[in-house]
């Protein structure tokens, strides 16, 4: 390597493919080949990569289950002059993968962490949802357990962001089955299998989704993709300042200005050619 990219005691944050490992950087190459040793979720996935990528370097196993001691031993290693990387099997660690805790030991102790961005689920399925990317809220994996999942799923009924859960096949339809009795009949982005050869987005709602699963055993990993809730609007007053807002979100959504003034319209009682006019201003 020409130039060496690692920094002596510090932590890396590395996001691995979530699938095709056409997408792992030539960053992330170099810095998983310059680090002194690295931590992996499942060092049995982790040396696959590595082979592939022709790298060697000492591996050591940091998971949900040893991360207090192995947080401290990490860290022990990087003050004495030693640089790490941490990697998940699959995407960005931290991000519903083991690596906050040791990111919060680095910080505690004062120990540079930088990241080396990649592949995440998250933000790949939202993207291609076809549902509002504005403002979003990523839940994570709901709860096995059948009652934490509902109070979970209660607490958030009201919140108007679109929310992203991951969900393993064995659970789907016990999770989309309590989303429909939780939110009602709402859209929802089912994505598969994201960047592999069976990637898939079904664009339906959970009442669909509900019936389609029940028929078809889900195979893969998930990420749901499902619409905020929606604001009341027959309660609420509207000025011609708040009408030309509604029409400007529906701008944003895809929507034309003739077709977001005739939504606005509707919704505000307010003349679609005084909404028009104002958004052409």
């Amino acid at each position: 390597m020409e130039k060496n990219l690692v920094e002596k005691g510090a932590l890396y944050v590395v996001g691995t493919p979530i699938g095709n490992l056409g997408d792992f950087s030539p960053r992330a190459v170099e810095v998983l080949s310059q680090v002194d040793f690295i931590a992996a979720e499942d060092t049995r996935v982790t040396v696959k990569l590595l082979n592939h990528f022709e790298i060697k370097k000492p591996l050591i196993s940091y998971f949900e289950h040893n991360k207090y001691e192995k947080g401290d031993y990490i860290c022990d290693r990087i003050e004495a002059g030693e640089s790490c990387a941490i990697v998940s099997d699959a995407g960005m660690p931290a991000i519903s993968d083991p690596g906050e805790m040791l990111v919060f030991q680095c910080a505690e102790r004062n120990i540079p962490v930088y990241v080396v961005p990649g592949p995440s689920a998250v933000v790949s399925a939202l993207a291609i949802s076809g549902l509002p990317t504005g403002r979003f809220s990523f839940e994570g994996f709901l709860s096995v357990n059948k009652k934490s999942r509902r109070e979970h799923l209660a607490e958030i009924k009201n919140d108007k962001r679109t929310l992203i859960f991951y969900e393993a096949p064995h659970k789907l339809i016990y999770t989309l089955k309590d989303m429909l009795e939780a939110f009602g009949d709402r859209r929802i982005s089912v994505v598969r299998e994201l960047t592999k050869i069976h990637e898939e987005v079904k664009r339906t709602t959970l009442k669909e989704a509900v019936s389609f699963y029940t028929e078809n055993n889900p195979k893969g990993e998930f990420v749901l993709v499902l619409e905020g809730a929606k604001e009341d609007l027959s309660l609420k007053e509207y000025t011609l300042e708040d009408a030309v807002e509604l029409a400007r979100e529906k701008i944003e959504e895809g929507f034309s200005a003739s077709d977001a003034a005739k939504f606005a319209a509707a919704e505000s009682k307010i003349k679609k050619g005084d909404i028009y006019r104002e958004l052409n201003k």
